[in-house]
């Protein structure tokens, strides 16, 4: 029997993704559409936390958020936690202006899980790779540019990215905390 958590997003390609990595977890998500705040700061972590408790105040069950960045070494970690702001203003094309010969890059995602006011779980996860010489594939966000360490395909063009990526490793490690914890509790 799958457990049952809310996902609360605005994006519905991510609610996609996330829902077909955790079904095979053992969890089953439940979209929550709606638009959370999206404050600025340099902590990944402070931007997930605010989410995640502004998503609970709004739905009032257990709910998870996910936020993601990529971080680019020969632009200092940009666009990191702006990456939203970047890809809707200068998009893929814009970083690939932005890079030289350096490209290491690395793409983080932070699950924020809340299930009652104040009290909100983060699970990190972080791939390693670099950014492509041109967009390769079509998928959404960061997908055509971003190539994980060990492989020759964007995440756009790889068949099993839902098993390398940096929101699978994220949503690993909350599902297992997850169903443990239910397991605990009986």
């Amino acid at each position: 029997m799958l457990s049952r958590v809310f996902f609360a997003s605005s994006n519905k390609n991510k609610f996609e993704e996330a829902r077909l990595i955790s079904s095979k977890l053992g969890i089953s998500l439940e979209f929550f559409k709606c638009k959370l705040q999206e404050i600025q700061s340099n902590s990944l972590e402070e931007i997930a936390y605010h989410k995640a408790t502004q998503a609970f105040s709004l739905c009032s069950k257990p709910v998870i958020i996910e936020d993601d960045s990529l971080f680019i070494s020969s632009l200092n970690g940009f666009p990191g936690p702006y990456s939203s702001f970047v890809f809707d203003t200068i998009g893929n094309k814009g970083i690939l202006k932005l890079l030289s010969k350096q490209r290491s890059a690395i793409f983080r995602s932070i699950i924020a899980y809340c299930e009652k006011k104040g009290n909100v779980m983060l699970f990190d996860a972080k791939v390693y790779g670099k950014i492509s010489e041109k967009i390769r594939g079509s998928k959404w966000g960061f997908d055509p540019i971003f190539i994980p360490k060990g492989q020759t395909l964007t995440y756009s063009l790889l068949k099993n990215k839902n098993l390398v990526s940096h929101r699978y490793l994220a949503l690993k490690k909350f599902t297992n905390w997850y169903l443990n914890k239910k397991k605990s509790n009986g």
